[in-house]
């Protein structure tokens, strides 16, 4: 599993121009299902995405986490983050799970988000969706469970 972060002032997640998921500050997390991942991974995804420390502290050192302060987290799915770009001038998404598989264990991710930490909201998966973010910083981490 692959999540791409940003630490935000506010985010949303907009479709068919009709907000379906907005935050605060907090954690944009943009996140891609591979082939390979299940339970384990969602539990790892989960834990790095609450306890990664992108937060200032009050020395302004990033020593905070999400779970420490208590901030929205807007999980978004997004399986070009899964793809191959190693060659040529256009992506391969065999390194993406499949849609079915996909749609499995992001939903189990956001099912264990919403049970560890208040103000967790989400886009539609497989839609098209419009995101507006607020960076703040910009503060951003690619994280991988693999």
């Amino acid at each position: 599993m692959i999540a791409l972060i940003q630490r935000v002032l506010s985010a949303r997640v907009d479709i068919d121009q009709s907000t379906v998921g907005a935050i605060g500050p907090g954690l944009l997390a943009l996140v891609a299902v591979q082939p390979d991942d299940g339970e384990t991974q969602a539990q790892r995804m989960l834990e790095r995405l609450l306890g990664y420390r992108v937060f200032a502290d009050d020395a302004g050192r990033m020593n905070r986490s999400l779970a420490d302060t208590g901030g929205g987290l807007l999980l978004v799915s997004q399986f070009t983050l899964a793809a191959d770009t190693r060659s040529g001038m256009r992506p391969s998404f065999t390194t993406a799970a499949t849609p079915e598989h996909a749609r499995r264990w992001f939903e189990r991710l956001l099912e264990l988000a919403r049970g560890a930490h208040p103000g967790v909201e989400t886009g539609r998966f497989g839609a098209h969706m419009v995101i507006h973010l607020v960076n703040d910083g910009p503060v951003t981490f690619w994280l991988d469970t693999g």
